[in-house]
């Protein structure tokens, strides 16, 4: 039987007894109907997960007693940097959880040219709230203890001066090569553009802070299905999905 995992990002080993934060209370007991003496599992987000029993459980709170800790080795053996162009609504959640399941390291929403969400006066701060439960949820399902860092959101020139690595590559349907002509790297930044693409003059932008145009194929991807296609190549050429 499966086993349900909660993100608790204060659960450390010292204590025996570990009181559920709310957001991990309400879906473990008012979602799931867990009850006295049912199994779970927690992890912290940064490598820390434990087998979990619950302990306590009333209406406005619960707590477990916290049983082995668990040796999970699921990250990918690339450190990959995902560069993702802003869309709106599903296709940018749809986006973010399948970078997450397919080992992404860390995520800088990108503003570009072609973007159409509203991120002015406190929009982007609910935005990112927002991405940041799509990205523990895809944790929690994919099984990975580690939560990818989500920066703040940049523009197109932040993101690329803050990024760099050897091997920086921007998807662009006119480019000359393909992913198997580029060399293996452990460290991978991938730039995808938004509804629409990126500009012209965006994928030079690119192109000048050393980012390699890649070509994906001979059709046109939607920017949630270009994103989880080029992760998964990465993946099969140079990761852990070989």
């Amino acid at each position: 039987m499966r086993i349900t995992r909660f993100y608790c990002p204060e659960l450390t080993t010292e204590d025996e007894l570990f009181s559920l934060p709310e957001a991990a209370h309400r879906h473990a007991v008012q979602v799931l109907r867990l009850k006295q003496g049912d199994s779970l599992r927690l992890f912290n987000g940064l490598g820390l997960e434990v087998d979990a029993e619950l302990e306590l459980v009333t209406k406005r709170e619960s707590s477990v007693r916290l049983g082995k800790q668990l040796d999970i080795n699921n990250e990918s053996p690339l450190n990959i940097t995902l560069l993702q162009g802003i869309s709106r609504g599903e296709r940018m959640d749809y986006a973010l959880q399948k970078a997450v399941e397919l080992g992404v390291n860390r995520i800088i929403p990108v503003i570009t040219e072609r973007c159409n969400v509203q991120l002015s006066g406190g929009r982007s701060d609910k935005r990112l709230a927002h991405w940041q439960g799509v990205i523990v949820s895809a944790c929690e399902q994919s099984g990975r203890s580690i939560v990818p860092k989500l920066t703040n959101i940049m523009s197109l020139d932040d993101a690329l001066n803050e990024n760099k690595v050897l091997c920086q590559l921007v998807l662009d349907p006119l480019a000359e090569q393909g992913f198997t002509t580029i060399d293996k790297h452990d460290d991978i930044a991938l730039l995808i553009g938004p509804e629409g693409g990126l500009s012209d003059q965006e994928i030079q932008q690119a192109k000048q802070a050393n980012f390699q145009a890649v070509r994906f194929g001979p059709r046109i991807l939607r920017t949630e299905t270009a994103t989880a296609a080029a992760l998964a190549v990465v993946q099969t050429m140079w990761g852990d999905l070989g």
